[in-house]
């Protein structure tokens, strides 16, 4: 007869827990038939956490909230004995036992089985009755026998549970690869990277990280759910760092606690947020490995192998982005170039027709000029205006020369010149417009200056641009200081306005040609001062700009 029960019972709660595939639905099902086959008062299924291995209450019945929250480690209490020895055990009287742990006051007795499968213990059945020898042997074989058909059947369950959650990983993996594959812009792609991995993998924090140009340290270029000083972190070295074995070896690393890990270099950064345990993996792209995708649980974790290739994946792809990105960059930076050179082809062509079409009228001028044969006596002012007409005549001629020769870079034609000379002498000539647009001057001019080697016009033409860019700085009137002095083995000439000043973006491309930013002008004045003494004259140029705080341009000249 009792053989007969136990087919009745286990052909019934067959029936029942095979209803279900979902695992919590499961767990209830198996546990009310065995409450009701054993007649206990209360029980309960206790499964191994894989990543703490701590025994925890899947399912429970008959127990308050305080109970079900019960953590035991494996060999503690009747159920730790259990699943540390992989026996039943049946205990009449649990009062008089040592190794119960109570979680009823009531509880007089206690069957407990293990829930095997293909040889491996995934937990452990619990029934407890108020009642002393509650449980006899032929339970404790039913209970068995009912622990290992519903092993098979949460074991089933947590396959299609697993099967389902991949799936959904595999279509969010799918939509986060078509989100930064679609995307050039490689900031934007960082953090669309570091994101996803975080949702996708349930992380408190990612961290995505890539090599430098020398490939031997590993930069932090985006980060996800990371307090502001982990943000500050410096660059890790590839040769001795955790995540620097990651690339070096092209193999995912874990760590269950980094905390405690001593090749973990911010154990103290890990503390103070709460940072556990660790998954990174590199970024591949074909031979190439680019840098590493780390992400952080907020509390002990051991991650599967469908994690580390759900992030791996995730991170080839990013690699493949962030390559893709980076060459589109690259592109347009080459078209930029081929822009600048066909404009300044163009340029060339131009110069050569203005220089032909101002050429002529200016010759003509010349001999007119000349032929006045203009002559004042010694104290009369209009002999110094006569003197500078001639001479700005001939400068315009060197200008038309210079706009011939622009494309072709010509040398300069290195003379003495005397510095503060040439700054008062175009002063002489932008006095009238600085007048004109309420412009104070001020100059600081030293008075020991030694002479210049360097192209007197070419010199000219370049602090001209420089003050009626000063000028065009200040439309509605303001100061300009002009000053020079002796500079470690030169001179140190500098133009500081009361303007507009720059952005930090306009100051990075302010000496391309054709980068303007005012509403009228080429863009070419600043090109052609970074020739001039850059270039030509082997010197220096510094600014010193903020938005409405005015702009001070430094020239460095050596001597």
């Amino acid at each position: 007869m009792p053989k007969l029960r136990h087919y009745e019972v286990l052909a019934r709660v067959s029936g029942v827990i095979n209803s279900s595939l979902e695992p919590k639905r499961v767990l209830d099902l198996v546990l009310h038939e065995a409450v009701a086959a054993m007649n206990a008062t209360s029980g309960s299924i206790v499964l191994i956490d894989p990543h703490t291995q701590l025994l925890e209450i899947e399912a429970a019945t008959g127990l308050n909230k305080e109970a079900r929250q019960l953590k035991l480690a494996i060999g503690r209490g009747v159920t730790g004995w259990v699943a540390k020895n992989g026996q039943p055990l049946r205990i009449p009287d649990v009062t008089a036992d040592f190794r119960y742990v109570s979680v009823r006051k009531d509880v007089r007795s206690e069957l407990a089985v293990p829930l095997i499968l293909e040889g491996q213990l995934i937990g452990v059945l619990n029934v407890d009755s108020t009642r002393k020898n509650a449980f006899s042997a032929d339970d404790e074989e039913l209970l068995v026998a009912l622990g290992n058909h519903a092993a098979k059947v949460i074991h089933n369950s947590w396959l299609h549970e697993a099967v389902a959650h991949n799936l959904q990983r595999l279509e969010a993996l799918f939509q986060v690869a078509q989100s930064i594959i679609s995307s050039l812009n490689l900031e934007d792609i960082l953090q669309r990277v570091t994101a996803d991995a975080c949702r996708l993998m349930g992380s408190k924090v990612c961290s995505l990280m890539l090599l430098n140009a020398e490939r031997d340290r590993l930069e932090l270029r985006a980060c996800h759910g990371a307090s502001p000083d982990y943000l500050t972190k410096p660059a890790l070295p590839v040769s001795d760092s955790l995540i620097g074995g990651v690339l070096r070896r092209r193999k995912p690393v874990q760590v269950y606690n980094v905390q405690e890990h001593d090749a973990y270099r911010h154990i103290e950064l890990a503390r103070q947020d709460g940072l556990v345990s660790l998954l990174s993996v590199p970024m591949v792209v074909g031979e190439t490995t680019i840098g590493a995708v780390s992400v952080y649980s907020g509390a002990p974790y051991r991650y599967s192998t469908q994690d580390i290739h759900i992030l791996a994946t995730l991170a080839n792809l990013a690699a493949i982005a962030i390559t893709n990105a980076q060459l589109h960059e690259k592109v347009v930076r080459a078209e930029e170039q081929l822009r600048q050179t066909e404009r300044l082809s163009t340029l060339g062509l131009l110069a050569a027709e203005v220089a032909h079409e101002i050429r002529n009228p200016l010759t003509v001028m010349k001999m007119l000029f000349h032929s006045l044969d203009l002559k004042f006596t010694g104290n009369d002012p209009r002999a110094r205006d006569a003197e500078v007409v001639a001479e700005k005549m001939d400068h315009l001629n060197k200008i038309v020369d210079q706009l011939l020769g622009y494309a072709r870079s010509n040398e300069p034609r290195l003379e003495p010149v005397a510095l503060n000379r040439v700054v008062e002498d175009l002063l002489l000539l932008t006095r009238r417009k600085l007048q004109q647009q309420h412009i104070e001057l001020r100059t600081e001019l030293a008075a020991d200056l030694p002479e210049l080697r360097a192209d007197r016009g070419q010199l000219e033409q370049a602090c001209l641009n420089l003050i009626l860019n000063a000028a065009d700085a200040m439309p509605e009137g303001g100061m300009l200081t002009i000053a020079t002095k002796r500079h470690a083995a030169g001179i140190l000439l500098t133009f500081t306005d009361t303007g507009m000043g720059m952005t930090e973006e306009q100051q990075a491309r302010l000496f391309e040609p054709f980068l303007t930013t005012k509403v009228r002008g080429t863009g070419l004045g600043l090109a052609i001062v970074h020739r001039i003494i850059v270039d030509a004259h082997r010197g220096h140029i510094h600014v010193i700009s903020a938005p409405g705080k005015g702009t001070s341009m430094q020239i460095e000249l050596p001597v």
